[in-house]
């Protein structure tokens, strides 16, 4: 069915983001990411207790190439 649509005003979109007026049928956004973090650095809560005496984050990557996104389309 149509969309209607008035004013529509865009401050800013990511590099992976998607802005559509009206109808579609499929929509994918293309994107990959490589994350690095040290011991408890994903955590939340509230009165969290952590003892991190010594930590390290390995990010050596000895693989020339990761899982492509290419055929995801």
């Amino acid at each position: 069915m149509p969309a209607i649509v008035g004013v529509a005003q865009v401050i800013t979109l990511g590099s992976s983001s998607i802005f559509h007026i009206g109808d579609v049928y499929k929509m994918m956004p293309l994107s990959n990411a490589k994350t690095f973090s040290g011991a408890g650095s994903f955590n939340t809560g509230e009165s969290l207790r952590l003892q991190n005496t010594q930590s390290s984050t390995n990010t050596n990557d000895p693989d020339s190439l990761d899982q492509g996104i290419i055929l995801n389309a």
